[in-house]
C-alpha cells in the first residue's frame, strides 16, 4: 500500500509542483521562511537520485565523452540565442529582454535530473551535462550575456564552484557509494528516494516562485508569450539535436528536458544583483513554465515507456 503511494507521488509530481507553486503565489510567507535551507535541498534531491543511479551509467559516459560535449555546446548556443531571437519577435523592452537572455544564458536546471528520471530518460547523462554546464557558468553565462545584450557582470567563480561541489557532486557520489555497500538493503526501498529527491523539488520551485511573488505579478501577454516559446524551442531543439546525432531514445529526451529547463533561480538572482527587478520578471517567469511543460512531456513519455516495455 505504503509503495503504491509512493509510486503515485512520485509520477504525478508535476500536480503538486503546480499545487504548491499556486500556494506559494498566494502565500509567499511559509515557503520563504525555507530558503536558508535551499542549498540543503539541492544536496538531499542529488543524494536520492545518487541512490537509484547505477555507477556503471557514470563509467560509460566517460568512456564516450563525446555525448556530453554535444550537449553542453548546444545548452549553451540554442537557449542564448533563442532567447535574443524571442526578444526581438516579441517586441520586448531592453530591461525585459536583457533578463530573457540572462535566462537562456544560464546552465541547466538541477530540477531537470528528477524529470529526466520519472520520463525515463538517461537521468546519469543529465546530471552530468547539468554539473558540466554548471562548471562553466563562470564564463559561459557572463559572456554570452555581454555578447547578446551587450551588458556584463560579475560571477564569483569560486563560490559557485564550490556551490557545486557541495550541492551535486558530493551528495551525489554519497548516494552512489552508500548504494554500492548496502545495495541488498537498499533496493528493498529504492522507490522512496526518487519520491524524496521530487519533494525537495518541489520546495525549491515553490520557493522560487514565493521569493519572486512580486515580479510574477508583472507578467504581461508578450513578457508570457516570449517565455512559453524560449522554453518550447528549447525542448524541441534539444530533441532534435540528439536525433541528429543519432542519440537513443532516451538521451534524445534527456537533451529535451536538460536544454528546455534553465536554472531560471540563478538567473533571477543575478538579474535583482546587477540590474533591475524588472530584468527578472522573465526569469521568475521562466521558472514556473519550463516545470509545468517539462513535467507534462515526463509524463508523456514515461507513459509510452511503460506501453513500449508491455
Amino acid at each position: 500500500m505504503l509503495k503504491n503511494i509512493i509510486r503515485f507521488y512520485t509520477r504525478y509530481f508535476a500536480v503538486f509542483v503546480v499545487i504548491c507553486g499556486v500556494i506559494a503565489y498566494i502565500k509567499p510567507a511559509p515557503f520563504i521562511a525555507l530558503k536558508p535551507f535551499m542549498s540543503s535541498f539541492f544536496a538531499l534531491t542529488m543524494f536520492g537520485i545518487g541512490i537509484v543511479l547505477d555507477s556503471r551509467d557514470f563509467i560509460a559516459i566517460a568512456r564516450h565523452p563525446f555525448p556530453v560535449f554535444v550537449g553542453t555546446v548546444a545548452q549553451f548556443t540554442i537557449m542564448p540565442l533563442g532567447a535574443w531571437i524571442a526578444a526581438r519577435l516579441f517586441g520586448l523592452p531592453p530591461a525585459i529582454a536583457l533578463g530573457l537572455i540572462l535566462t537562456g544564458s544560464a546552465p541547466g536546471a538541477m530540477a531537470s535530473n528528477v524529470m529526466c528520471y520519472v520520463a525515463g530518460a538517461d537521468t546519469a547523462y543529465s546530471v552530468s551535462l547539468t554539473t558540466v554546464s554548471t562548471l562553466l557558468t563562470p564564463l559561459m553565462t557572463p559572456g554570452l550575456t555581454y555578447l547578446l545584450a551587450r551588458e556584463y557582470f560579475h560571477i564569483d567563480f569560486s563560490a559557485i564552484f564550490l556551490s557545486v561541489v557541495q550541492m551535486v557532486i558530493l551528495p551525489l557520489i554519497a548516494g552512489l557509494a552508500l548504494r554500492y555497500f548496502l545495495k541488498s538493503r537498499i533496493n528493498r526501498i529504492i522507490d522512496i528516494f526518487p519520491a524524496v529527491s521530487v519533494t525537495f523539488i518541489i520546495f525549491i520551485c515553490s520557493l522560487v516562485i514565493a521569493l519572486n511573488k512580486s515580479y510574477l505579478g508583472m507578467i504581461t501577454v508578450p513578457v508570457l508569450s516570449a517565455v512559453i516559446a524560449l522554453n518550447l524551442q528549447g525542448m524541441a531543439a534539444g530533441y532534435a539535436t540528439g536525433s541528429l546525432f543519432r542519440f537513443d531514445i532516451r538521451r534524445r529526451r534527456t537533451l529535451s528536458i536538460e536544454i528546455g529547463m534553465q536554472n531560471a533561480g540563478l538567473g533571477t538572482v543575478l538579474a535583482l544583483k546587477h540590474f533591475s527587478e524588472q530584468s527578472a520578471i522573465p526569469t521568475a517567469a521562466f521558472v514556473f513554465i519550463c516545470i509545468i511543460t517539462a513535467s507534462v512531456m515526463s509524463e508523456i513519455w514515461r507513459r509510452s515507456s511503460l506501453n513500449n516495455a508491455i
